[in-house]
Formats: C-alpha cells, sequence, structure tokens
C-alpha cells in the first residue's frame, strides 16, 4: 500500500501487542494539547465558547531567507499574561490556568505567578467561575482546584508556609478529571456540579 507520501508500508513488522491493550496510556499529548482539543469539542458541539488566550508578544526582527518564508529571529513579551483560557458557559465568564508538572509527589506554587493570582481574584470578585487544572504527569491524573482553594494555598505560601500543594491534597480537595475520548479534558463537568 502507498501512501500520499509514495512511501511503502512495511507490513511484515511485528506488531507490540502491549500497544493497544490501554487506550488511555501514552496518549502523547500534553495538557495544553488535551484542553485544546477539548475546547475544540464543546464549540463544535456549541456546549461553551471557550479559547486559549493569545500571548502578546513584540515582534522586533524578521529574516526572510526566501521570498516565500519569514522568520521570526527576536521577538519579546509586550507584558505578562493572566491566564491561560477564558470564555462563556451557561451564560457565566470562565477563566482558568493550566499547569503540568512531572513531579511526583507535589504541585510547585512558583509554576503559578502573582499576576495571576491577582488577576484570578478579580474574576472572582466579580463573580466569575475561575479555577486551575494541574496534570501530574507522572500519575497520568488531571485535577481541578476551585480559585478559593488555590488562594488558600497562595496565603499560606506568602506567609513563609508551604510552597507547593501535595499530590495527595489535590486528591482529597481537588476534583479529578477522568481522560474521555471526545472531550479529553471534561472540566465543564465538574463546574456543572459545583456551580449550576
Amino acid at each position: 500500500m502507498n501512501y500520499p507520501n509514495g512511501k511503502k508500508v512495511k507490513t511484515n513488522q511485528p506488531i507490540n501487542a502491549k500497544q493497544n491493550t490501554n487506550i488511555f496510556s501514552n496518549r502523547g499529548m500534553t495538557l495544553e494539547e488535551d484542553i485544546n482539543s477539548t475546547n475544540t469539542y464543546y464549540r463544535q458541539s456549541n456546549k461553551a465558547v471557550i479559547h486559549k488566550k493569545p500571548t502578546p508578544v513584540q515582534i522586533v526582527k524578521v529574516d526572510y531567507p526566501k521570498r516565500s518564508a519569514a522568520v521570526i529571529t527576536e521577538a519579546y513579551f509586550k507584558q505578562a499574561s493572566t491566564t491561560d483560557y477564558n470564555g462563556i458557559y451557561r451564560g457565566k465568564y470562565i477563566d482558568f490556568e493550566a499547569k503540568e508538572t512531572k513531579n511526583k509527589t507535589l504541585f510547585p506554587l512558583a509554576n503559578v505567578h502573582d499576576h495571576q493570582i491577582e488577576h484570578m481574584k478579580a474574576i472572582d470578585a466579580h463573580g466569575g467561575i475561575c479555577f486551575i487544572i494541574i496534570r501530574f504527569a507522572a500519575h497520568d491524573q488531571t485535577f481541578l482546584l476551585p480559585a478559593e482553594k488555590l488562594f488558600s494555598y497562595w496565603n499560606v505560601k506568602l506567609n513563609g508556609g508551604k510552597k507547593s500543594i501535595s499530590f495527595d491534597s489535590l486528591q482529597t480537595e481537588g476534583y479529578p478529571i477522568p481522560f474521555q475520548y471526545r472531550a479529553r479534558v471534561d472540566y465543564l463537568a465538574i463546574i456543572d456540579k459545583l456551580y449550576f
């Protein structure tokens, strides 16, 4: 069989039996890719309109090695970004941050910045739905943590306490988001239970 690129497919290659035993293992997707895919599904099914926020970048230098190609060689961030995603669901404004860690036991709060917490506090104060999604890659587990709970961990950090959220704490205080086929990170199912 030939594919469009003209290369033949080798059919005498042995098939690894372990490859198809669990559709959830080794998905090869990052948390951001999974959320982007989920948001596309939400929009296509008319469930919600949620997008990844673009990061404001100032382009300084562009090289044109060919007429048909341009390469950005120098750029900088115009301003600190706020959170990763925002949109609307069931008439409510939604705003959230997404973080992934390879650490097995804790999520370092150093991964969240002061200006992001301030932004989340403003959203919360104005009645928006605000939260953080944290994935522990080593455990292949993803959690939703409402902003109010994140703020309490942040306050402990500011007062000289722990500078992280343990995996065990997220298992008890966070809400696990199971992997699904269409809505890979179906966080709206949790939002429904918490806010509606």
